[in-house]
């Protein structure tokens, strides 16, 4: 994820109002939350970032993150060879 907040968040989240579309947003909490607690942010250069709140994403995260575990990428890599994509 992009974000690491301390449980303090939750508890706001489940006292904000929803704002645009009608939904709750978790910057409108994270708004409150700078009334209380201090929040860094970090630059992030090298590597690659994946939008898990987007089912593509996650998707790409969970399989790219399970072929460099070195417990299951091997095995892993070989079921996903052995998959006929074209059938599916």
């Amino acid at each position: 994820g992009r974000y690491i907040f301390t449980p303090r968040l939750m508890q706001l989240l489940k006292i904000t109002k929803p704002g645009a579309g009608g939904e709750i947003q978790l910057t409108d909490a994270m708004d409150r939350l700078l009334d209380e607690e201090v929040m860094f942010g970090f630059e992030f250069k090298d590597g690659k970032s994946y939008d898990c709140g987007d089912k593509q994403g996650f998707l790409q995260a969970n399989i790219e993150y399970a072929l460099r575990d070195p417990k299951l990428g091997a095995d892993f890599k070989e079921y996903l060879k052995s998959l006929d994509i074209d059938s599916i």
